[in-house]
């Protein structure tokens, strides 16, 4: 007996929760081109009222298409990291990239377990690269960053490339969302650097970040297979 069939009325509840699923991301999409314009516009209310929506939207979507609960989790600390960062001050940074770290755990848990499962592992090459990508950069920038901000952005940066480099074992969706997630943080340590910025800067933040997340999500959606327990 299959544990749907030991479980009436499951099919039912997971059509039900599909059909919710459309609308919510939808919703997730309509708010982030909403963020998007409104930084290239220049209406900063626009952006403090759009951005705390984001990831509650993205992990309500992964939820009801019965993603593992880790990245759901991924997703809500990452809205923490949203929430803390639209607050300019040194505190709120490190509390906020305190709680984007935590997602990275949450995703590199999911990602070991994927691994675990068959999947094949990722690359050493693509790690190698990755590797020689961050020190290259932490050297160019340390010189630049604040000193109370050193070592605690090298941290961080660290537990972020591993995310990155990890995420191709769910395949090249995730794989993709884990490198714009990196351009997206890496341009961040770039404006605190007070290097030469792009146009709009943060709308290109916000754009690589949010299509990072949504990479992620994707691939682990496609990936993910529904025997697994809720609990992966």
């Amino acid at each position: 007996m299959t544990a749907t069939a030991a479980r009436p009325g499951s099919t039912g509840r997971a059509g039900r929760a599909e059909r919710f699923a459309r609308p919510v991301l939808l919703a997730f999409l309509v708010v982030a081109a909403a963020d998007l314009a409104g930084l290239l516009a220049g209406a900063e209310t626009v952006h403090l009222v759009a951005k705390p929506l984001l990831m509650p939207l993205l992990a309500g979507y992964a939820a009801l298409r019965g993603a593992p609960r880790l990245l759901v989790a991924a997703l809500l600390f990452g809205w923490g990291g949203d929430v803390f960062l639209l607050a300019d001050n040194d505190l709120a940074f490190l509390v906020g990239m305190g709680s984007f770290a935590l997602g990275h755990v949450c995703y590199l848990t999911l990602f070991g377990r994927g691994e675990g499962r068959g999947r094949a592992p990722a690359p050493l090459v693509t790690g190698a690269g990755y590797a020689v990508v961050l020190v290259v950069f932490l050297v160019l920038i340390w010189p630049d960053l604040p000193a109370d901000l050193r070592i605690p952005l090298t941290g961080y940066s660290l537990l972020l490339t591993a995310m990155a480099w990890r995420a191709g074992v769910f395949g090249p969706y995730a794989a993709a969302g884990g490198a714009l997630f990196l351009l997206s943080d890496a341009l961040i340590a770039t404006g605190i650097a007070e290097w030469p910025q792009a146009p709009a800067p943060d709308f290109w933040v916000m754009l690589t970040y949010i299509a990072a997340q949504a990479l992620l999500t994707f691939g682990v959606l496609t990936k993910h297979k529904t025997k697994h327990t809720p609990g992966e």
